[in-house]
């Protein structure tokens, strides 16, 4: 997908649908929809040595301004939802899928060592509620669920809603319910 296309997939999660007028209203009433702008951005031209470093250093500053930690580069799929910014941490060499919601006070990060050392691969639908930590390698399968709080340190399956510390399933009925405007 072009950087535009992941852009009007990140704005239709918010409204269901595109239009400049719904582009404007999110750029500037909606800080995560904002930064996740300037990100896609910076991480289009990541390689552009001429234009590259405005829309990172945009990017920083909305980094810096509304606490969201992502660095550009990462793999993040469309329709990403950040919910509620600050206090968002997510790792460089995290991988996420499409249609994915995160909200305020999310880690995702490295830890482990030897062969445990890594960093998440989460699936598509997932949803990440506030305070959340996933960390180390695991898997977070497709239509999950991970509860307010949860720290995740083991592999969750398709479907699942995971909670508490450590996080563990508490049911199989999935993110749908909090999936909104999947692009």
């Amino acid at each position: 997908m072009t950087c535009w296309e992941l852009i009007k997939s990140d704005l239709y999660r918010h409204y269901g649908r595109f239009s400049w007028g719904s582009f404007l209203r999110g750029y500037f009433l909606i800080p995560g929809f904002r930064f996740m702008v300037w990100l896609r951005f910076a991480t289009a031209t990541y390689n552009n040595k001429l234009l590259g470093w405005l829309p990172w250093l945009i990017s920083r500053h909305y980094a810096y301004l509304f606490g969201i930690d992502i660095p550009r580069g990462g793999r993040i799929g469309k329709g990403f939802y950040i919910g509620h910014f600050s206090g968002i941490v997510i790792s460089p060499s995290a991988i996420i899928g499409d249609n994915c919601n995160i909200s305020q006070g999310v880690t995702i990060g490295v830890s482990g060592r030897g062969d445990k050392r890594g960093v998440a691969t989460i699936g598509n639908g997932v949803y990440i509620g506030p305070g959340a930590k996933i960390v180390g390698k695991v898997t977070i399968g497709d239509n999950v669920a991970i509860g307010a709080n949860a720290v995740v340190t083991k592999d969750i399956p398709t479907g699942a809603v995971v909670a508490e510390i450590p996080a563990q399933v508490i049911s199989y009925r999935g993110s749908q319910e909090f999936i909104l405007n999947p692009s």
